[in-house]
């Protein structure tokens, strides 16, 4: 027999609590700055290093790369060899790749160092939340996440607002430096309070009924290897040509890992990182492309969007910034809201407007020329983009967790947040490639012009064609969400970046 494992017994009114609520926000904050500072730095960075387009795609893509790939696997190493000890690792992981991506001086070393970046948060951010859920005491875990989550949301909207004033102010470089007293203040906090956790059942099979996830590297690598090939094509045929050696080895390598990873994962059944039974829940499904539409809509109008304004109307990069922060604010104080709104009439009605909305929002932004006006050129859009998200995330949130059973709640949302980053990343890979903006068009406005009202254009239509597939086929999941987030799951006011 094992001896039992005693329950959480951390209080919020106590230091010890405090002190690890403290460690959770500071770490996943950094992932979460990170994710909204990058694209403000990019006209910047790029005119530093003499990128081209590719360069900031990868720059961009790299992060995203590891973070869909493997952030379901930081999650089960946590579960294996203790969440503290692999948050830990994961904070010292990312803070010396994000010293690395400050001191950089060429774009390669730049985008390495942003691959081991996206590695470190993937050990981060499924660790700053189950921390939280195995830590606490279950009269305060609902508090406790609850404070994180809004406490995280905050690091978000001040990321774009501080991000931008470095830039200005001192350089790119300290968009990443500015990591490192935060990681100090994180490592410190944890090794005085936050008590090390794991699951002890994690390396066992299945058993009484529950289902445990096996340490699946084969997976989360073949995963990668997609992505990457996908990605790679992607990004270097407008260079090399669509018929090139290296584009068309790299475009089937992703999709011959691609089925190799389902046959996998199908193989090991329920005990898989990601148990292909989940998808015999046609909602789960549906849900799961419904995120990587409107998330690659998301990431390709942020990515087109911060360029667009510093090198076409010339504003600076905190003006930038500032640019984008009612559409977080919305995303903090409205999604609380919108998922009280779909608990009563289901997610359907609200998952098919907020795409519309936001896509009228982009077309908008498409007419924003040289001299526009904040106000009456810019702010319109954005708030109607940022309205339709709002109606989005909190809903889609619920909804994913409430289309499988309990036991995969954790899984299921840590595959929709990888669903997330993946529709992202395809975003910037081939946004750029339907528009045709290639090497260092990004700095010529003209060319620049043509390919954001391109990008936007595509943006809009993947948001509609969205909302058309939660018409048609989202329907009333049939029970309720679980009451708590589960620990591997992001904050609903907090879109995954």
């Amino acid at each position: 027999m094992t001896a039992p494992v005693p329950a959480p017994a951390l209080r919020m009114g106590t230091a010890a609590g405090r002190g690890t609520l403290l460690a959770a926000v500071l770490a996943s904050g950094m992932v979460f700055l990170d994710g909204t500072v990058v694209n403000v730095a990019l006209p910047k960075l790029g005119e530093d290093l003499g990128a081209n387009v590719a360069d900031l795609q990868w720059t961009v893509n790299g992060y995203l790369l590891m973070l869909a790939a493997f952030v379901l696997l930081g999650g089960a190493l946590g579960d294996r060899f203790g969440r503290r000890r692999i948050f830990l690792i994961g904070v010292v992981w990312f803070t010396v790749a994000s010293v690395l991506c400050g001191l950089s001086q060429g774009t390669g070393w730049l985008i390495a160092a942003r691959f081991l970046q996206g590695a470190g948060g993937a050990l981060l951010t499924p660790g700053s939340l189950s921390v939280l859920q195995s830590s606490f005491h279950p009269d305060d875990r609902g508090r406790a996440i609850g404070a994180w989550a809004g406490l995280s949301g905050v690091s978000t909207a001040l990321g774009p607002f501080l991000g931008g004033w470095l830039i200005d102010t001192l350089s790119w470089r300290w968009i990443f430096f500015l990591n490192l007293p935060l990681a100090v203040l994180v490592l410190l906090a944890a090794l005085r309070w936050v008590p090390e956790s794991r699951d002890e059942n994690a390396s066992r099979s299945a058993g009484r009924g529950r289902t445990h996830r096996r340490f699946d590297v084969a997976g989360a690598l073949l995963g990668a290897l997609a992505l990457a090939g996908v990605t790679y094509a992607l990004i270097d045929a407008p260079e090399r040509g669509f018929v090139s050696a290296p584009v068309l080895v790299a475009a089937l390598v992703g999709v011959l890992a691609a089925v190799a990873f389902v046959l996998l994962e199908r193989r090991r059944g329920d005990t898989a990182m990601l148990p292909t039974g989940l998808f015999g829940s046609r909602l789960f499904s549906v849900l799961n492309i419904f995120t990587v539409v409107v998330y690659a809509a998301l990431n390709g109008f942020t990515f087109f969007f911060a360029v667009y304004l510093q090198n076409v109307l010339g504003w600076s990069a905190f003006r930038t910034g500032i640019a984008l922060l009612p559409m977080t604010v919305l995303l903090l104080v409205g999604s609380a809201r919108a998922g009280a709104l779909a608990a009563k009439i289901g997610p359907r009605l609200p998952l098919a407007i907020g795409p519309v909305v936001a896509a009228a929002g982009l077309l908008l932004l498409r007419g924003v020329d040289p001299g526009a006006s904040y106000w009456r050129d810019v702010f319109p859009g954005v708030l109607l983009f940022g309205s339709g998200l709002t109606l989005v995330v909190a809903p889609l949130t619920a909804s994913v967790l409430a289309a499988v059973q309990d036991r995969f709640s954790g899984v299921a949302s840590g595959f929709n947040n990888a669903a997330s980053r993946a529709g992202g990343l395809l975003a910037v890979a081939a946004l750029p490639l339907l528009v045709g903006l290639s090497g260092s068009g990004y700095a010529q406005k003209t060319e620049l012009t043509h390919a954001f009202r391109g990008a936007l254009a595509w943006c809009a239509g993947l948001l509609l064609a969205g909302a058309v597939l939660a018409l048609v086929l989202v329907h009333r999941p049939p029970r309720a969400a679980p009451p708590s987030q589960p620990c591997h799951s992001m904050p609903a006011a907090t879109p995954p970046k």
